[in-house]
This record gives C-alpha cells, structure tokens and sequence, in this order.
C-alpha cells in the first residue's frame, strides 16, 4: 500500500508514453501495472499542492482558496492568454509572468479528439501533447510571449477548434490526419491577421515554423471503453478496478476513467492487486 498526496501523472515520451503516478514522495511505474486491479482510497484530507495548507475544498486542480485567488497561475488570463493584463499592471504576480509568461512559447496543431490548435511553453514540449492525450502534434509557430501565442490561437481558432472533447478522446486514437495540409490551409486563411500581428510585434516574435517535424504519440491501453464514466473523489471515496489504459492524464478503469490531475492534492491511498 501507497499512500500520500496525489500529483499529475510524470510523463516521458517513448515508443509508447510512459507513465509514472507520483503519490507522496512515490512515483509508481504504472506501465507495468497494466491489466492489474488497483483500488485508490481518498482519506478525505485535500493539501494545497501550492502551499500544502490544508483545505476543504479544491480549486482549479489543487489550490486551496487563498492561493486561487492570489496566484498568476490560477488568473483567467492563463487559460485566455490573450487576455494578459502585465502590461496594465495588474499582474497578481510580475515577477512569476517574467519567467512563465513572458518567455517563448509554441503553437501547435495536435489531434486529440480532433485537430485543435494549442499553445504552450517552449519547454513544456511534448508535455503538454502528452497531457492532452495528443496522438498527432506539430509545432507551427514559434512567439516572443505567452500574449501573443492567444492572439495568434484566437486567429487560427476561427478555422480550427481549440479544445479537447476529453469523452471522444478516451474512446480511442481516432483516425489520422494530414496536419502538415491543414497547417497550410491556416496559413493561406489567416495571413493577413498574421501580418497584422507581425507587424504589432515584429517578424521576430512571430515566427512561423515552415518545416518543424511532427510527432507521433502511442498511448499504453488494451481496451477502449465503449461509454465513459468519470470517477470523482467527492462522490465516493473509493475507486477500484483493472487498468485498460492511460492516456492524457486520465487512468481508464474498468469501472470508469479517472482524471489525476483534477485530484492533485487529495490523499491517497493506493493498492495493487
């Protein structure tokens, strides 16, 4: 028996994703634990994973109140990036946006439930393609700030969505698709708000990647699930059954899928059969 606070699944990008479960100072090889029956037991105690104060409730995936309200991480301009206020200067925090926000971010083209367009830090690749439960990505921008990669995101997402429908995603890999041709169709129908930015901020903090490669990602599953039910901590204290598959940050049970990185902070108690 495991136990400890729960934390989003560590990714690492091989032939097939591989995945590690940190919970506590754990970090369980979940792979190998295919096929397995695994019963994880929620105490009823939540720690902050920001500050590890104890909390009630859970806010935007494992902060406690306090900190949702006074962390940059948890503004509305994280998930609208093209919403930033740095430049208004009512940052919650300046310095944390110097290091997160105002440094080279990438947009890309994945296909998760379909193709979407997305953004992340230029360090967070393949992360981010990981945790979305991408099976197709590929870089098709390169910015001076996480601002402008939203604007850029707004422009392409008239054309091309911009979220994933997790359900659709977790009923399989879906079929393949010509990224390379659907980044070109975007670049054709949205040139002229492209310029318009690249003239804003300069052609060097706009970067279009003309060539960058992209990337194949297989997920470790045995078995699709035919309907999705989601598991929730707050419902039941208890979730169990056999691990299908994992992909994005979702474990997928025979009983239902569970998504880990909703739960981060949540004590956990975890078995294997």
């Amino acid at each position: 028996m495991i136990e400890g606070p729960l934390r989003k699944m560590i990714t690492a990008l091989e032939d097939t994703v591989a995945y590690q479960l940190p919970i506590g100072e754990h970090r369980v090889d979940l792979n190998s634990l295919l096929g397995a029956r695994l019963r994880l037991e929620h105490s009823g105690m939540i720690s902050c994973v920001h500050c590890d104060r104890k909390t009630n409730k859970s806010f935007n995936q494992g902060f406690c109140y306090p900190c949702f309200r006074k962390l940059a991480q948890c503004d509305s301009c994280i998930v609208s990036p093209q919403k930033c206020h740095l430049h208004e200067g009512t940052c919650r925090e300046p310095d944390w946006a110097q290091t997160h926000c105002q440094v080279d971010h990438v947009v890309y083209l994945a296909n998760t439930s379909g193709v979407k367009v997305g953004i992340t830090r230029g360090t967070q690749v393949p992360t981010r393609w990981m945790d979305q439960g991408a099976t197709q990505a590929k870089p098709i921008a390169r910015v001076d700030t996480r601002y402008q990669s939203g604007l850029l995101e707004v422009l392409l997402a008239e054309f091309v969505a911009d979220k994933t429908a997790w359900q659709t995603m977790l009923k399989g890999d879906g079929v393949v698709v010509d990224l390379e041709g659907i980044r070109t169709d975007l670049m054709h129908r949205c040139q002229a708000g492209i310029q318009a930015l690249q003239e804003q901020f300069g052609l060097q903090a706009i970067q279009l990647l003309d060539d960058a490669p992209e990337v194949t990602l297989r997920y470790p599953v045995s078995v699709w699930p035919e309907k999705v039910k989601a598991h929730n901590f707050d419902k039941s204290a208890v979730v169990e059954g056999c691990l299908l598959g994992i992909k994005g940050q979702y474990l997928m049970l025979d009983t239902g899928v569970l998504n880990i990185r909703k739960f981060g902070g949540y004590q956990i108690k975890l078995e294997v059969a």
